[in-house]
């Protein structure tokens, strides 16, 4: 019995290893491509229809209006150098559609992404990036007053 039980335990850990694998190494590289200012590598693993949140106001762009707005940066050989950490996975009873959320050493200091990967034609790609700037709780007053400057 304890066989039978320590195999079922054991493969139940390599499936969810091995379905955590893929699409965490897929995020990495993403990110390893924006260090390096691999522009084709870096749009190569999202969806047609990727969606990418910026940290401003107004930072909603579909795939086509953030390569245009990543080229320049690209072009100079220095985009971002986003260094994830903590990432945590779930995935849809499926195993089609994964999400993430991760935090983030960045320029801007300490940051969190939440992320949302598609199973498309046998191969993960990313769907959706969320960026988004962290603030302590007993700074939230001043920061909303420095927003209201113009």
């Amino acid at each position: 019995m304890r066989l039978v039980l320590g195999l079922l335990f054991y493969s139940f850990s390599i499936l969810i290893f091995s379905q955590v694998k893929v699409p965490n190494q897929l995020v990495n590289q993403w990110h390893k491509s924006a260090a390096n200012a691999s522009f084709d590598s870096y749009f190569s693993v999202t969806s047609s229809d990727f969606v990418f949140l910026g940290t401003a106001p107004n930072e909603r762009w579909d795939k086509i209006e953030f390569k245009k707005f990543c080229k320049p940066y690209f072009d100079k050989g220095a985009a971002w150098d986003f260094k994830p950490s903590n990432r945590k996975w779930n995935f849809s009873e499926d195993g089609k559609t994964a999400w993430f959320d991760e935090d983030l050493d960045t320029w801007m200091e300490s940051c969190r992404a939440t992320g949302i990967c598609v199973l498309q034609n046998g191969v993960w790609k990313i769907a959706y990036y969320n960026l988004h700037v962290l603030i302590e709780n007993e700074k939230i007053q001043e920061f909303i007053s420095l927003r209201k400057k113009r």
